[in-house]
């Protein structure tokens, strides 16, 4: 199979490449639902890892970040990011099938550091395929439709993702129930799915398209450190690091929690994730309007605070009756989804704001590394804290152990880094009371719509548009339509 770079791509390469990366990206969703997240955590508890271990799993992902540069370094030296992300991809999916067809490794607590070495290899090639990957796309797909492409293909990967958390949660807890001697069994089948359907992946990146890209000829370590004498610049990666540190020293553990000390089922878990993941979805459209009209700075004002807010209640959740601790949890959930959809965006855009437009690369791929960082060592120092916490200390307070003080931790730390925030300065800043007014004002306008409309109507409303909307324009038709409009400029 050739996998050499093309001069120039015609319109049927495009759009071919363009369906081929939307299979590829259907297929790495599964591997990653099926062997990361929530599921990880069940696996790493099942075999009977530490907390620290636990935080170290879910470090992994972040950590290997920083192999980029050698993406960055091969993509120099060979100028072929096709058949970088494809051996790479390819090398990061064998790891998968040697745990799933290595049963034993399952069976002992002992055996938690054989699986993070195993993860650890395909985090690194992962790594590399991303670096190589994320430059390939930005030339493969037209600017024109870069955001609907983008959007349509999370949407899928996002569905595919609640309907297989679903799905999986339950045949697990089946399985727990009736037939505990076979849930290892149900684990290794996990992670040979997981590698068998993203070796599928790596053959629609193969038969994908890949224009030439111009060859990079600046020193790397010289144009990587660039954007860190930049004095703004670097309050924004002060913030951004202290900000991801503290939500990742926490964010591995609210699982650990419900399942270890609160004993939910793991489908009640998913659950709350999908009820987080949804609320996330429905409130981006709000947060990119709002960053838009107003500042991104004025939006982590009012998210953050929320979020932290979210991670003290954690603390007292432990003293509530069923009744009352499980809707709690599905409003912490909720209110924890859109919050941090909201600060996620805000970081995203403001980092593309205050990078120069003829550098912006740059300035952003440092910004990964360093809150890559910070990122990776967050969970692996929480794990300690849980550990030091929950073996120290004798006084149950709120009387579910030690786990809110770690919680109570995680939002001091989140406190300290809004300080650090106001140092950051943002061309067209405002006073968040504005924002908040226009909240509640658009609130106010959505639920009075909905009010008058009959539920029946409503309901027909609805799914009409939908159905309106899908017969006037399909994803084919946007992709010649935009294209068409390009190739006339």
């Amino acid at each position: 199979m050739k996998l050499q770079p093309s001069d120039q791509l015609t319109n049927t390469q495009v759009k071919t490449g363009l369906h081929l990366i939307l299979k590829d990206g259907l297929a790495t969703e599964t591997m990653n639902t099926l062997t990361a997240g929530t599921f990880l955590t069940a696996i790493g508890l099942y075999m009977g890892a530490s907390n620290v271990q636990i935080g170290i799993l879910a470090a992994l992902p972040t950590f290997t970040n920083i192999f980029q540069l050698i993406s960055v370094w091969l993509v120099q030296r060979f100028n072929n990011r096709r058949i970088i992300t494809v051996i790479g991809a390819f090398c990061g999916r064998i790891p998968l099938l040697v745990i799933g067809v290595m049963p034993l490794l399952f069976s002992k607590s002992a055996s938690v550091p054989a699986l993070i070495f195993l993860l650890l290899f395909q985090y690194f090639f992962a790594s590399i395929a991303g670096g190589s990957w994320n430059s390939w796309m930005r030339d493969l797909i037209p600017q024109e439709i870069l955001g609907s492409y983008y959007s349509h293909r999370s949407r899928l990967m996002q569905i595919l993702n609640v309907t297989l958390s679903l799905v999986i949660a339950m045949s697990i807890d089946f399985v727990k129930a009736h037939y505990p001697a076979h849930e290892i069994t149900v684990y290794a089948i996990m992670f040979i799915v997981s590698g068998v359907v993203g070796m599928m992946g790596v053959y629609a990146l193969s038969r994908t398209p890949e224009p030439k890209s111009k060859p990079i000829n600046e020193n790397i370590v010289k144009l990587l450190s660039k954007p860190l004498r930049v004095s703004n610049f670097r309050k924004l990666l002060v913030f951004n690091s202290c900000w991801i540190f503290a939500f990742n020293m926490v964010s591995p553990f609210y699982s650990v929690y419900m399942m270890k000390t609160l004993g939910l089922p793991l489908v009640c878990i998913i659950c709350m994730n999908i009820v987080s993941q949804v609320s996330s979805i429905t409130s981006i459209k709000l947060w990119g309007r709002c960053s838009d009209r107003f500042s991104n700075k004025t939006i982590i004002r009012i998210c953050a605070p929320v979020y932290i807010g979210c991670i003290m209640v954690w603390s007292v959740v432990g003293i509530m009756s069923p009744a009352i601790m499980l809707p709690l949890l599905v409003i912490i959930h909720m209110l924890m989804g859109a919050s941090n959809a909201g600060i996620t965006l805000a970081l995203s855009n403001i980092g593309i704001k205050l990078a120069p437009a003829e550098e912006g690369i740059v300035y952003l791929v440092t910004k990964n590394i360093v809150t890559a960082l910070f990122s990776a060592t967050a969970p692996m120092a929480g794990g300690l804290l849980a550990d030091f916490f929950t073996s120290h200390f004798v006084i149950h307070l709120f009387g579910r152990g030690q786990w809110n003080l770690f919680f109570m931790a995680g939002a001091a730390v989140a406190v300290l880094s809004l300080k650090v925030l106001k140092a950051v300065q943002e061309e067209g800043e405002i006073d968040k009371k504005l924002l908040v007014s226009e909240l509640q004002r658009t609130g106010k306008k959505h639920f009075r719509h909905l009010q008058n409309l009959p539920l029946l109507r409503r309901a027909f409303y609805q799914k009409a548009v939908t159905v309106d909307f899908k017969k006037r324009i399909s994803f084919d038709d946007l992709i010649k339509f935009k294209w068409e409009e390009r190739s006339k400029r």
